[in-house]
């Protein structure tokens, strides 16, 4: 397996994301993956802040309409995502934290669509009190995006790290 990873990380194209100094390589690749996390993270943070209480004059209903933007800051992560894993497999794939921050990852998204179904889709949603299962959602929503954001953060200091002395490299 670890071949199989190294050489992943051989490609050209990998090589160029980790070692090229051009600024449309591994800078622009992690700036589009930040960007990508804020849509997702930060536009479902706002509505779980919302469920839970805050700005409780603002309609949740309309929130609804913030969907496809959350659903194209995933698509823009799993893009940037992926290029920075191919990129450098080897640590990231042996590093426990990178599967800690993924269950964190789909916990959230599984969140997401659960609260679509279970929240948006309620006809009475603006007219009655925000429900238990709302706020439990958006409370799990919120642990578990700020869980992965950190795990996620945490993969530069945590385990294996590339170009370190006493890597696995």
């Amino acid at each position: 397996m670890m071949d199989f990873l190294a050489k992943l990380e051989q490609m050209p194209f990998s090589q160029w994301v980790l070692q090229s100094n051009s600024i449309w390589a591994y800078p622009t690749i992690l700036f589009l993956h930040t960007v990508g996390m804020a849509l997702v993270a930060g536009i479902n943070g706002a509505i779980d802040l919302r469920l839970l209480g805050f700005a409780s004059r603002v309609p949740i209903k309309p929130f609804e309409r913030l969907y496809p933007i959350m659903w194209a800051g995933f698509a823009i992560n799993l893009i940037t995502g992926s290029i920075l894993l191919i990129a450098d497999a080897t640590t990231k794939l042996t590093n426990p934290d990178f599967y800690v921050k993924m269950v964190f990852v789909f916990g959230g998204i599984f969140i997401l669509a659960a609260m679509r179904s279970k929240v948006f889709r309620d006809p009475k949603v603006d007219e009655a009190p925000v429900s238990a299962t709302a706020k439990r959602l958006a409370f799990l929503s919120l642990v578990c995006w700020a869980s992965a954001i950190t795990a996620g953060r945490l993969l530069a200091y945590v385990g294996p790290i590339s170009g370190f002395p006493g890597s696995h490299r």
